[in-house]
């Protein structure tokens, strides 16, 4: 294992691409990046890329870390969510039109996946 990695611990720049699956076993994406709480340290989120061509074009769906589970024998994150609820998930295609301090849109993406579980 690299310096970046334990068995417990992973670099956040690590987890940046790293496969994500579906309920299905289809995969849905990539892991683009995570958003940690300042205060508290603890990861919030798992922004997923998905779509597009070389990444131009793609959406992004940030997703409740809690969401994902890592699976050594795929070598990725699997979530209980498929590609067709990925497709009616809050989602933005430009960083300017998604705002992280917006609680509005925080509540309704947490609403969104509490409602899937």
């Amino acid at each position: 294992m690299e310096e970046r990695e334990t068995v417990a611990l992973i670099g956040s720049d690590k987890i940046a691409g790293t496969t994500v699956y579906g309920a299905d076993g289809e995969r849905v994406g990539s892991i683009e990046r995570v958003m940690i709480e300042k205060t508290s340290g603890q990861v919030s989120y798992a922004v997923l890329s998905f779509g597009g061509v070389l990444g131009i074009g793609s959406d992004r769906y940030p997703l409740p870390w809690k969401s994902l589970v890592y699976d050594e024998r795929l070598g990725g994150y699997v979530s209980s969510v498929t590609k067709g609820q990925l497709d009616a998930a809050p989602r933005y295609s430009n960083e300017a039109d998604w705002s992280w301090e917006d609680s509005g849109r925080t509540s309704a993406l947490n609403d969104y996946y509490k409602n899937l579980t």
